[in-house]
C-alpha cells in the first residue's frame, strides 16, 4: 500500500514542484505560463494531501482515540498544519503557501513507510517462506503388494495412518514414520543443519523435509495444524507477538517524544512570531519541528531488531517463545543442565571398554555384539548400537541361548563365546586378569555396568555400560565457560555417576539424588544467592524448573517442537545451543543499543535545528528537508538492524 501510494503522489508531487515558487526561486527559472497555471500547487497539493496523506490521517486517528499519540499523530498534525494554513493563502489570507513542502513531506514520509515496512516484512517474513516448502499435493498409497494403487491427493485429505509415498527430491508432505524404504532427507527447515540425515524403516519425518535419492512410504502422523512445522510457526509467531522490557522501554520514550514534539513546535510556533516572524515562517518552523521530531527511528529502534533474532533464531534450531527469554539471556551468570537426555543421550552406550591379550577394541566389540545382537535387554542393545556407530561389521551367530540371571552365549566364527555380568563370572568359574578387574573396578565406582566376553575359562574384554555423554556435551561447556557462565548439572543419579560425567565434561558444580519435585527449589537457593540462572531440561518433567528459572531452556527432541515449558525451544537436542543463545542474546541487545542511541541522539540534535536555533547564521531547515533527515534516520535504524543477520551463531 505505502509503495504504490508513493509512486502515484511522486508523480502528483512533480507539478507541484515545478509551478511552485521554491524550486523556480531555487534554480533561477520561469515555469510555463497559461490560464489557471497558478493553480497547479494548489490542486495537485490537494490531490497529495488528500490521497497520500489519507494513511497518516487514518492512522493518528486510531492513536488519539486509544489515547496514545505517536509518529502518525505528528505526521498528520504537521500535513493538516500545512494544508490549512497553504489553503487560507490560497484563498487571500496573508502569506506564502507551503504546497511544494506539504507534497515533498508527504512523499518522502510514503518513502520511507515503504523502507520501513519491508524491512519488517523481510524480517517477519523469512521464516514464513518455509510453508513454501509444503507440496499441495501427496502421492496416497492403497492397498499393498500387487495389489498396491498409487493415487494423487491434496495434502489436506491425508489422515494419520495414511502411507504416503515420498518419491526422490520430492517434500514430505505430513509428519510421519517411515514404513518401508531408506534414504538421506535434509531437515534443515527444522534443525538449521544442512546435512542430509539417514532415514529407515521407524525412523521419523518431518513435513517439508527434502527427500534425497532413496523413494520412502511413510505412514502419517501429524498433517495440518499438527506438523512440527505448524508448530514452530506458531512459536515464532508467539514470540513476535511477546513484549520485551527493551521493546516496553522504547514505546514508553516514543511516547514522550511525541509529547516533547507537541510541546517544542507551539514552543517553535510563539517564538517566532513574538519575534515578529510572519505566518508563514512560523508555521514552517512549527510543520519542521513536528516531521524532524517523529519518534519513527526510536519506535523502529527495538522491534525490529527483535524480530529479526527471533527469525535468526528459528532458522539455526533456536526457537524462541518468549522475547523476554531471549533479552535475559545476555545478563545469565549460570547455567543448570539436567544429565539424562540433555548433556547424556539418555540411552546406554559402551563408554569405554578393556581387551585382555592380543584382542583389538573393535575386535572385542564386533564379536560381543554378535553375541548380544539376538538379546532384548537394555545392556544389549546398547552394546549393539556402540558397535552399530563405530560402522563395524557385526558377524552372524548361532545357537544363540540366553542363560536367566546371568547373561547369554552363542557361536560366532566358530568361537563359543559368553557375554554377562559377575553372576556370570562365578557360574563358569572365570577370573579375569589383572587389567580387567581394575577397569572392572574403577567402572563400578562411577556407577557404570560391567559386561565381559569369556570364551572358555578366559574374559576376554569387559564393557563399561552407562548413559553415554553426548559428543557435543564438552565444547558447550568449554563455550559456556569462556562466554563467563558457571555451568552446574542437576540429576537424580547417584553422586558417584554424577561426579563421572562431571569430572570429563569439566563442570563446576554437581547436584545429584535431587527428585523432580526439588528441581525448582534448587533453581531458586541458586537465584537467592544473586545469580540469573537459566534451566536446560527435557520439559516434561523439569517443567517446574524451566519455569521457575530467569530463563528456561527446553530440549525438543527432535520432531517434538510443541514444549510448553520453557523460553527457548532447542529443535536438535544439542546443548551446544545454548551457549549460541548467549551469543544471539548478547548481539541483538548491542544492536538495540545502538539504535536507541541513534534514535535518541538524532532527536536531541535535531528538534532545536528544526526550530531555528542557527537561523541567525542564515541555517534553517525546510519541512522537506526535515522529512528526508527524518527518513534517513529511520533507514540507518533499520539497515543497523539488517546487520543483525551477519552474526555467526
Amino acid at each position: 500500500m505505502f509503495r504504490s501510494k508513493f509512486w502515484l503522489t511522486l508523480v502528483l508531487t512533480l507539478p507541484t514542484l515545478v509551478w511552485g515558487h521554491m524550486l523556480q526561486r531555487a534554480l533561477h527559472y520561469t515555469a510555463p505560463a497559461f490560464p489557471g497555471a497558478q493553480w497547479i500547487p494548489a490542486l495537485f497539493g490537494t490531490a497529495v494531501f488528500a490521497y497520500g496523506g489519507l494513511p497518516f490521517l487514518r492512522g493518528a486517528r486510531r492513536e488519539i482515540v486509544s489515547r496514545l499519540p505517536g509518529m502518525m499523530t505528528l505526521i498528520a498534525l504537521a500535513i493538516t498544519v500545512a494544508f490549512v494554513f497553504s489553503a487560507a493563502v490560497a484563498l487571500g489570507f496573508p502569506g506564502m503557501p507551503l504546497w511544494e513542502e506539504l507534497a515533498t513531506l508527504v512523499t518522502i514520509m510514503l518513502l520511507g513507510h515503504w523502507l520501513e515496512m519491508r524491512s519488517i516484512s523481510q524480517a517477519q517474513g523469512a521464516l514464513g517462506e518455509l510453508a513454501k516448502l509444503l507440496p499441495s499435493t501427496a502421492v496416497r498409497v492403497l492397498g499393498a503388494g500387487a495389489d498396491e494403487r498409487l493415487e494423487d491427493v491434496p495434502v489436506e485429505a491425508l489422515r494419520n495412518g495414511d502411507v504416503v509415498l515420498v518419491r526422490p527430491g520430492a517434500n514430505v508432505p505430513a509428519d510421519g514414520v517411515v514404513r518401508v524404504g531408506r534414504s538421506t532427507v535434509n531437515e534443515a527447515l527444522l534443525t538449521g543443519e544442512s546435512a542430509p540425515v539417514e532415514k529407515a524403516d521407524g525412523a521419523k519425518v518431518i513435513a517439508g523435509a527434502i527427500n534425497g535419492a532413496g523413494s520412502l512410504r511413510v505412514e502419517v502422523t501429524g498433517t495440518g495444524e499438527r506438523t512440527a512445522l505448524a508448530g514452530i510457526m506458531r512459536l515464532v509467531a508467539q514470540a513476535q507477538s511477546s513484549r520485551s522490557g527493551a521493546q516496553a522501554l522504547a514505546d514508553r520514550a516514543a511516547f514522550w517524544l511525541t509529547w516533547v514534539a507537541l510541546g517544542s513546535g507551539a514552543i517553535t510556533f510563539a517564538a517566532w512570531l513574538i519575534a515578529g516572524a510572519s505566518a508563514a515562517t512560523a508555521v514552517e518552523r512549527l510543520v519542521t519541528v513536528l516531521v524532524i521530531a517523529c519518534p519513527h527511528a526510536l519506535g523502529l529502534a527495538v522491534p525490529l531488531v527483535l524480530a529479526i533474532s527471533t527469525t535468526l533464531g528459528a532458522q539455526s534450531g533456536l526457537l524462541v517463545r518468549d522475547r523476554r527469554g531471549l533479552e535475559e539471556a545476555r545478563r545469565l551468570t549460570t547455567v543448570v543442565f539436567d544429565k539424562t537426555g540433555t548433556l547424556t543421550l539418555g540411552e546406554h552406550r559402551v563408554v569405554s571398554m578393556q581387551t585382555d591379550g592380543d584382542l583389538a577394541e573393535n575386535d572385542a566389540l564386533r564379536l560381543a555384539a554378535a553375541v548380544e545382537r539376538d538379546a532384548e535387554h537394555p545392556v544389549a542393545r546398547a552394546i549393539v548400537k556402540s558397535a552399530e556407530e563405530r560402522t563395524l561389521a557385526i558377524p552372524a551367530a548361532t545357537a544363540f541361548e540366553s542363560m536367566p540371571g546371568q547373561g547369554v552365549r552363542a557361536t560366532v566364527d566358530g568361537r563359543q563365546l559368553a557375554e554377562g555380568g559377575p553372576n556370570l563370572l562365578a557360574s563358569l568359574g572365570v577370573t579375569p586378569s589383572a587389567q580387567i578387574q581394575a577397569f572392572a573396578e574403577k567402572a563400578a565406582a562411577a556407577g557404570q555396568g560391567v559386561i565381559y566376553l569369556i570364551e572358555g575359562v578366559n574374559a576376554l574384554a569387559a564393557f563399561a555400560v552407562a548413559d553415554a555423554v553426548r559428543p557435543e556435551s564438552a565444547e558447550a561447556v568449554r563455550l559456556l565457560h569462556e562466554a563467563g557462565i558457571e555451568v552446574v548439572m542437576m540429576t537424580g543419579d547417584a553422586q558417584a555417576v554424577a561426579d563421572a560425567v562431571a569430572r570429563e565434561l569439566q563442570i563446576d558444580t554437581v547436584l545429584a539424588q535431587v527428585l523432580p519435585e526439588q528441581k525448582a527449589s534448587h533453581i531458586e537457593r541458586l537465584q537467592r544467592e544473586g545469580k540469573r540462572v537459566a534451566m536446560v531440561g527435557d520439559g516434561v518433567n523439569d517443567a517446574p524448573a524451566l519455569v521457575t528459572a530467569d530463563v528456561g531452556i527446553a530440549i525438543g527432541a527432535g520432531t517434538d517442537v510443541a514444549v510448553e515449558a520453557g523460553d527457548v525451544v532447542l529443535v536438535r537436542s544439542d546443548p551446544r545451543d545454548v551457549p549460541r543463545i548467549v551469543h544471539l542474546s548478547r548481539a541483538s541487545y548491542r544492536k538495540m543499543v545502538q539504535n536507541l542511541w541513534w534514535a535518541a541522539g538524532y532527536n536531541i540534535v535535531a528538534i532545536p535545528l528544526a526550530a531555528g536555533v542557527l537561523a541567525p547564521w542564515g541555517i534553517l531547515l525546510t519541512p522537506a528537508v526535515g522529512a528526508v533527515l527524518m527518513s534517513f534516520s529511520t533507514i540507518i535504524v533499520a539497515l543497523n538492524a539488517q546487520l543483525l543477520r551477519r552474526v555467526r551463531l
